[in-house]
């Protein structure tokens, strides 16, 4: 891969995605863009670069963007947000919606096993919930759609109990059983989009992603989900992750490390 090319990936990436490619990974990018180019059909990735830059393909751009996304996620990562959730905010959420689910989105979801996680801790706390789960990569969504997980992927974050409680082996791959599938829906969506629709959400989980967003975008990002959040909802980012330092929409909540309720700047503008 030339410099020309990590380049031309570089604007790719942000313009299109909202997200940034670090020159550090130029190795990374030409590994992760092998399987992509013997897949798509080419001999190499420099033949596939060069093709999509003389004649942009959708399918083939987006298919690139995928490949160079961040997939790494396991079950309950950051327990103590799950416990926070289950213990918490959930009971608490379930009284003030009067039997109504509560609406939960798990924003850059992966391979679905943050999802899954979140239906579990409704399950295990008694609340119901309408868990929407979100990703840009479609292949990821596939995997997500299918709850199908490999033993290594099963006991990465589950305790034994939990993982026969909430999922059926078959062969090698554990799957969700009906009851969590009953809960989640997964979608593709990307958040550098602004929200088309007034669908909001009581809680969303949106840990580990925009650390990788392109700084031009992160505040429009941020912005993007305190349109989607209720005014008395919460957001969960990772344990040392903050909003853009300008950003007016979020307040930290003292005590809960990656929790977040909207600001009172936010609340005025939105009144």
């Amino acid at each position: 891969m030339t410099p020309d090319d990590f380049d031309r990936l570089q604007n790719l990436m942000a313009s299109r995605a909202g997200f940034r490619l670090t020159r550090d990974r130029m190795k990374l990018a030409e590994h992760r863009l092998g399987p992509v180019a013997r897949r798509e059909g080419f001999e190499s990735v420099d033949v596939m670069l060069a093709t999509l830059w003389a004649k942009p393909v959708a399918s083939l751009g987006w298919a690139v963007i995928e490949a160079l996304l961040n997939p790494e996620t396991w079950f309950r990562r950051d327990r103590t947000s799950f416990d926070t959730l289950a213990q918490d905010l959930l009971p608490a959420l379930g009284k003030a919606r009067a039997g109504q689910p509560v609406r939960v989105w798990s924003a850059g979801c992966s391979t679905g096993q943050e999802a899954w996680s979140l239906a579990i801790a409704a399950q295990e706390a008694h609340v119901p919930v309408e868990i929407i789960a979100t990703d840009l990569s479609q292949r990821a969504l596939e995997k997500a759609r299918s709850g199908a997980y490999t033993g290594f992927e099963i006991q990465r974050g589950l305790r034994a109990e939990t993982m026969l409680r909430w999922f059926d082996q078959a062969e090698d791959a554990w799957i969700a059983k009906a009851e969590l599938r009953a809960t989640v829906h997964f979608a593709r969506a990307n958040l550098a989009d602004a929200p088309t629709d007034d669908h909001r959400f009581d809680v969303i989980f949106c840990r580990h992603v925009l650390g990788d967003a392109d700084p031009a975008r992160r505040r429009d990002m941020f912005d993007n989900l305190e349109r989607r959040l209720v005014d008395d909802g919460c957001l969960f980012l990772g344990p040392e992750e903050q909003p853009d330092g300008d950003s007016i929409a979020f307040r930290a909540v003292a005590g809960r490390k990656g929790l977040f309720v909207k600001s009172p700047a936010a609340l005025r503008r939105a009144a």
